[in-house]
């Protein structure tokens, strides 16, 4: 594996009649970032690799100082799967000059974004970067973030991108909680009430298949959510997928989604379920 940190030289580093898999990660590697690392394995010549915590997705007030970090840890992880180039840039490499920014027009004022304002823009203003430097074939996500895949979707067919997003389903511990870097700051009393998420997500799921109305489902999902101790709700929707707009009865995909806020941290989970 090569360890790349300046974009000319990656780009070097890549033939053009290469396929390139790319998978852009914040780092501290878990088993979900591996499994997209597997997928990109299975179609693609090259696989490449970013470690970047980027600073314009996080806001005022929060875990920009404190996200996990260990190079070296992640340097082995991603060794041990099969990554071909491991970019890891810093922030200066990133925003030399930072003069322009992708904006984000629809899709980013409903879940994670409505109590995050500015987060997806700088979510797809990094993801632009990195497919700008990587020039990949194709860029694998984890559903696990399912609204910031349907807005990579849009931006790349927006601005024409010539690149495959493929999406990867999540990964979960064996109680169901869903693979997270942030799960590192739960306290095991936390890791066994924060199981409870995925639990109710599939609750509402099956309510959906049985032909419960959305308002009806989505009530009963705020109240599952609720009742788990030391936990406050960050927000609880149901949403057409991947438009992320208002769902329907007649929606043919639908979003179920939350983010709970526990002491030290803050959830996302979902479940797409689709009709029929």
């Amino acid at each position: 594996m090569r360890i790349v940190t300046d974009p000319l030289a990656l780009r070097d580093a890549i033939s053009p009649e290469t396929t390139v898999g790319f998978v852009p990660t914040m780092g501290y590697l878990h088993e979900g970032h591996l499994s997209l690392v597997e997928a990109a394995k299975q179609e693609n010549d090259l696989v490449v690799m970013s470690i970047f915590v980027n600073p314009t997705q996080f806001g005022p007030n929060e875990d920009l100082d404190r996200y996990p970090r260990d190079f070296d840890r992640d340097e082995a992880l991603a060794r041990e799967a099969g990554v071909d180039i491991l970019f890891y840039p810093d922030t200066t490499t990133m925003y030399p000059l930072d003069m322009a920014r992708v904006t984000v027009r629809t899709g980013a004022d409903v879940l994670c974004g409505a109590s995050r304002p500015g987060h997806f823009d700088g979510v797809l203003t990094v993801v632009s970067k990195l497919f700008n430097i990587v020039r990949p074939t194709r860029a694998y996500f984890g559903l696990k973030d399912a609204q910031q895949v349907a807005l990579i979707e849009g931006y790349v067919h927006d601005y024409f991108v010539p690149v495959e997003i493929r999406r990867c389903p999540i990964i979960r511990e064996a109680s169901g909680l869903a693979k997270s870097s942030r799960n590192v700051y739960l306290s095991e009393s936390e890791r066994i009430e924060a199981a409870e998420i995925n639990k109710a997500l599939t609750e509402a799921e099956t309510g959906l298949q049985t032909g419960v109305a959305v308002t009806a489902v989505k009530a009963r999902l705020i109240e599952r959510l609720d009742a788990i101790p030391n936990s406050t709700i960050d927000y609880v929707e149901i949403v057409d997928y991947p438009t992320l707009t208002e769902a329907h009865d007649t929606s043919q995909e639908l979003l179920i989604a939350a983010a709970v806020q526990f002491e030290r941290a803050r959830l996302i989970d979902n479940v797409i379920w689709k009709r029929g």
